[in-house]
């Protein structure tokens, strides 16, 4: 514990993160701090070439609006998001990302993305707003430029740096306090603003994959909810954080099923072979209006397959043989019928090697061809992410230039994505309200909010206090996992069980198992209600109190013991907010059985904040406005 040395950083701007949030907020960032004589410091618990949400690849860019090429308006997409999540949505932020988005997808082609082309040039579409890309390498490419722009504006990267929560100078951020998972050492970061792009949260609940496959997931396994965290432990407002999302993916392994639904039209069908698009059509007539917009919002299109599933229906299909056949069948040549169904065999393996490699794996392993014959889909666990089609993060406001006289009081208040927070930028799956950004958007967002965080320190260029006798404080408190394993292991045989303390990983299956059967998990179908949730809440309060007996062997441990710590406050604010709506909107992610409908008084967004300094919590509710007209 004595060899903990603490090292002290000072910057401008520090940057929270190493996805594509992050690097987007570098690569702005640096450009304004250079003209600015500004310093900017970015950390990583990982090492950024392969680190977030697109670590592995990506075999498509989900968000290219094609404004300039005339292919749709600012505003079709508006629509789309605002239909897709239920109409709760700040569609102000929604359109400050699109409006950029474009660009960012034309750096990321410059810096050596490989995206699809057809005969003329243009750009092949996977559906309205995604284009198909050769993503293998898509992170190594972004972060190589976000390297490459902090490096010419003399910034810094510190790599493998865990980020444990905020340093405060009265009610404006001042920092952030880690430790390196390879050395023994702890960091101080001070900074004039903190720009958190730290992820969204998976492993909150019990994945479906378990035994060999714990740890396998949709959502990158190793986001913990340090944007929520951080963002609750400074006092930000947040909010949507009832809104967890459930993609529905090929089954344990987690590939992605767009390509499959977009690009080679495939249907899905049940055991029996129904459609349940087709065959549950009138459930959509519950959940008017979005039950009649096109596309069909993903959780109502996921809520008519569990029907299916809660029927003894499965289990659910994807026809990829169908899809193969059809599309070689439209060509009248034989020989370009093979030709064509060879192409589209290596395109669908080649969908799972951009992205998801063990679904490929498993296709391999239980001898799935996809032109021969179908393969499962599933609905996956739920999970926290504010850049797909779920929606929560911090509360943040919007660009002054896109507020109307009614939302201006509301939405707006200095600085284009500051949270409630003086000082406190969020972008990506750490601000909320403005979902399906995907990885474009998220990088958009980190630009955007990295140039309106250089704005704000130009304006507030002072460097906030830093009570360093707290700092002591907080450094025994997060090497005390540590300091506990050395006084107590050596007291059992077996030192992943003794009775003074609890191993990460056990603590992690506690919340999971808590999550899982009172706030709507995989086994409980997805349903709870007041009563649940009220159980889940005390239950995660006695986990709280036993989160001050994590142990840790080393420094990877400790950093799994505060992961799991930043979980349980995400777990939190999710059971809290649920609890406060008292409705189904969003049936397909989770289903209220005591609320089982919609209900007009909660057309609204349901925020919530913890104060620091009393630990209470305050649920509030907000307005939605629209800016885009129906």
């Amino acid at each position: 514990m004595e060899n903990f040395e603490t090292k002290v950083v000072t910057t401008d701007l520090l940057i929270l993160g190493g996805g594509m949030a992050a690097c987007g907020a570098a690569v702005e960032a640096a450009y304004w701090a250079k003209k600015n004589g500004l310093k900017v410091t970015m950390v990583d618990k990982a090492a950024t070439d392969r680190s977030g949400a697109v670590a592995m690849g990506l075999s498509a860019i989900n968000q290219y609006v094609g404004i300039k090429d005339g292919q749709n308006t600012l505003e079709d997409y508006v629509k789309y998001v605002r239909n897709d999540l239920m109409g709760v949505t700040r569609e102000d932020l929604v359109a400050s990302i699109a409006r950029h988005v474009d660009s960012t997808v034309h750096l990321f082609e410059k810096w050596g993305l490989p995206i699809w082309k057809d005969k003329n040039g243009a750009y092949v579409h996977e559906g309205r707003w995604q284009l198909m890309i050769n993503g293998e390498s898509y992170k190594v490419v972004v972060a190589e430029a976000a390297k490459n722009a902090l490096k010419a504006a003399n910034g810094e990267l510190y790599e493998r740096v865990f980020i444990v929560g905020p340093l405060m100078d009265g009610d404006r951020v001042a920092g952030a306090y880690g430790f390196s998972v390879r050395k023994n050492e702890f960091y101080v970061f001070k900074a004039k603003a903190v720009l958190v792009a730290m992820g969204g949260a998976v492993h909150v609940f019990k994945p479906r994959s378990s035994g060999e496959g714990l740890g396998r997931a949709w959502y990158p396994p190793w986001n913990s909810g340090s944007s929520a965290y951080f963002t609750l432990a400074a006092g930000a407002e947040m909010t949507c954080q009832e809104v967890r999302f459930i993609p529905v993916r090929f089954k344990d392994a987690y590939g992605p099923v767009g390509a499959w639904f977009l690009l080679f039209k495939s249907r899905a069908t049940n055991g029996l072979g129904e459609n349940y698009m087709e065959t549950r059509k009138n459930e959509l007539e519950k959940w008017l209006p979005y039950g009649h917009v096109k596309p069909v919002p993903a959780n109502l299109r996921n809520w008519l397959m569990m029907l299916d599933v809660m029927e003894g229906k499965g289990p659910i299909y994807m026809r990829t043989e169908e899809a193969i056949a059809n599309l070689a069948k439209a060509l009248p040549d034989p020989v370009e019928q093979k030709k064509k169904l060879k192409e589209l065999e290596a395109e669908a393996w080649e969908d799972f090697l951009d992205m998801t490699i063990s679904q490929a794996l498993l296709w391999a392993a239980t001898d799935v061809s996809p032109e021969a014959k179908p393969s499962e889909i599933a609905a996956a666990e739920p999970y926290f992410i504010g850049s797909h089609s779920g929606a929560s993060g911090a509360w943040v406001s919007g660009p002054e230039d896109l507020q109307t006289s009614q939302t201006k009081g509301e939405y707006f208040w200095g600085y284009t994505n500051m949270s409630t927070v003086k000082g406190l930028f969020c972008a990506g799956d750490a601000s909320g309200a403005s979902s399906h950004k995907f990885s474009s958007g998220s990088h958009a967002e980190g630009r955007i909010a990295a140039k309106s965080a250089i704005k704000f320190i130009v304006e507030n260029n002072t460097q906030p206090n830093v009570d360093m006798g707290l700092v002591e404080k907080l450094k025994a408190q997060t090497l005390a996992p540590v300091a506990l394993f050395e006084a107590q292991s050596k007291k059992t045989t077996d030192a992943s069980i003794n009775p003074a303390y609890i191993r990460p990983k056990m603590y992690m299956f506690r919340l999971q198992k808590i999550m899982d059967e009172y706030a709507g998990g995989v086994t409980s179908q997805f349903k709870t209600s007041k009563a649940l949730l009220q159980k889940g809440l005390e239950l995660i309060a006695l986990l709280k109190e036993d989160a001050k007996k994590l142990a840790a062997e080393d420094l990877h441990e400790l950093m799994r013991a505060w992961e799991n710590y930043h979980r349980t406050w995400q777990a939190e604010a999710h059971v809290r907010t649920i609890l406060f709506r008292e409705e189904t909107r969003w049936p397909g992610y989770y289903f209220r059985a005591d609320c089982p409908s919609m209900k007009d008084e909660w057309y609204c967004f349901a925020n919530c904040k913890y104060n620091p300094a009393t630990g209470e919590w305050t649920m509030l509710k907000r307005p939605i406005y629209k800016i885009v007209a129906d």
